[in-house]
């Protein structure tokens, strides 16, 4: 078999994020499949080189994964022109320098999101890119995850016929850090260091409703700062500065409200961590991460409200659960391979750092919103 090799900068991959989702899952699964075909015999055999900042933790990432080559001096990596493709998943306040240093080097870019911290930086990247003929992408991993995937597909069958709302629930308690150890890191409760649910979930939200339903038009959002203070890595205790929860309404295109609550400050009782109910004239479904069930009209009970008796009504009973269509990937996996087939091939990748600003202005109107206590337009961005 023929491999065409595709070397890709992999830089912040010592981090939770990048060595689970984009080194493990992503490029050294699809290494151990033996590449992306692309040809009855020839592949696409990705060869990441592994750039952080400690160099013990960038060994032991080697050894654990067969990857040889690592450099905690990103200047090297990037003036190696057997490595075409830069990766970033650094935290979001240190990608927009090391974007630049890429760009400037003349490498393909795919990060994490969000792209920076404001949509007009991520904005300025897209245009330099551009102008270099450079390709860039985000990631926007949501979009191949089985749940939306079989939701995509009851909208794709017009299910729902005129569709009427949106209501999502996402998240999970996030220990303190006191008496049980925190889940995620002490930095995504300091605004100062790029943190808050807002700037990290918000941009998710914006490309699932737009890719699913339609784009953002306007917002009503209010945050929340629900922990004052948490334990970081080192056991010290620090001030939160970030929000850790986010309640928004939302006017998408085609008159359909959407109503969003994200907290890392809520006991989880529902079907899964992230949840969606799309309610239309003609049937509704609740879409989790893998599952997605449906009601349609001609099963939906006619219930009638009396609080004076207690009913032992199942209401889950009349819903349908989708079956399993494929086997479903990696959903970083999956979009990982659509950007190496677009750098190698040419083929389309709509996912670019355009797409990436406007992600990232919907959570800059959400938290314009929350500070002025009002609604904000969403304007568009240029082409």
């Amino acid at each position: 078999m023929k491999q065409r090799h595709i070397g890709i900068i992999m830089n912040g991959v010592t981090g939770r994020m990048g060595t689970n989702q984009h080194l493990l899952r992503s490029l050294c699964a699809i290494r151990d499949e033996g590449g992306i075909k692309i040809q009855p015999d020839e592949v696409i055999m990705p060869v990441p080189i592994l750039v952080g900042r400690n160099p013990e933790k960038l060994n032991e990432l080697s050894q654990r994964t067969g990857v040889e080559k690592w450099t905690t001096d990103l200047t090297t990596a990037l003036a190696d022109p057997d490595f075409p493709v830069y990766f970033d998943a650094q935290t979001t306040n240190r990608r927009y320098d090391a974007i630049q240093q890429a760009l400037a080097a003349g490498k393909h870019i795919y990060c994490e999101k969000p792209v920076t911290e404001t949509s007009s930086q991520a904005y300025e990247l897209y245009q330099q890119a551009r102008e270099k003929g450079l390709k860039n992408g985000v990631v926007q991993d949501k979009l191949w995850l089985p749940g939306l995937l079989k939701l995509k597909s009851l909208i794709d069958d017009n299910f729902f016929g005129r569709i009427l709302s949106i209501r999502a629930e996402f998240g999970y308690w996030v220990f303190e850090g006191d008496r049980m150890p925190a889940q995620r890191p002490s930095w995504n409760y300091r605004q100062e260091d790029g943190g808050g649910i807002i700037l990290d979930m918000f941009c998710h939200f914006s490309y699932v409703l737009e890719s699913l339903f339609s784009p953002v038009q306007s917002i009503c959002c209010l945050g929340a700062r629900h922990i004052p203070q948490r334990v970081d890595e080192s056991g010290k205790t620090y001030a939160c500065t970030a929000e850790d929860a986010a309640y928004a309404t939302m006017e998408l295109q085609g008159d359909i409200v959407a109503h969003i609550n994200a907290s890392w400050c809520v006991r989880v009782r529902r079907d899964d961590l992230l949840v969606l109910q799309v309610d239309g004239t003609e049937g509704s479904a609740v879409a989790g991460l893998h599952k997605c069930r449906c009601q349609s009209y001609d099963q939906t009970p006619q219930f009638v409200w009396n609080p004076d008796e207690d009913k032992p009504t199942d209401y889950y009973d009349s819903w349908t659960e989708m079956p399993d269509a494929k086997k479903y990937d990696n959903a970083f996996k999956k979009q990982w391979e659509l950007f190496l087939r677009h750098v190698t091939l040419d083929e389309p990748f709509p996912w670019t750092f355009r797409e990436g600003a406007k992600n990232i202005l919907l959570a800059e109107k959400a938290l314009d919103s929350w500070q002025n206590k009002t609604w904000m337009e969403i304007p568009q961005l240029k082409k």
